[in-house]
């Protein structure tokens, strides 16, 4: 999936949080595929699996997670 490219389906977040268990058995099984929700026209989190989530962190460019409220 190319968000860039790949049309994004969004779901609410109350969705969301009813289909985890869903997810986390997809996950078991292999896939790969992510849970995008947040409001009807923006993406504001993203589910995806550890093993990515990790492979994807040990390659990316270190981010700055202070607090964004306390600049």
């Amino acid at each position: 999936m190319d968000p860039h490219e790949d049309p994004v389906w969004i779901i609410n977040t109350s969705t969301a949080a009813e289909l985890l268990p869903q997810m986390l058995h997809r996950f078991h099984l292999g896939y790969q595929d992510p849970l995008i929700f947040g409001t009807a026209t923006t993406p504001e989190a993203v589910v995806i699996p550890y093993k990515l989530w990790q492979s994807l962190t040990s390659t990316a460019a270190p981010v700055d997670n202070s607090d964004p409220h306390q600049h």
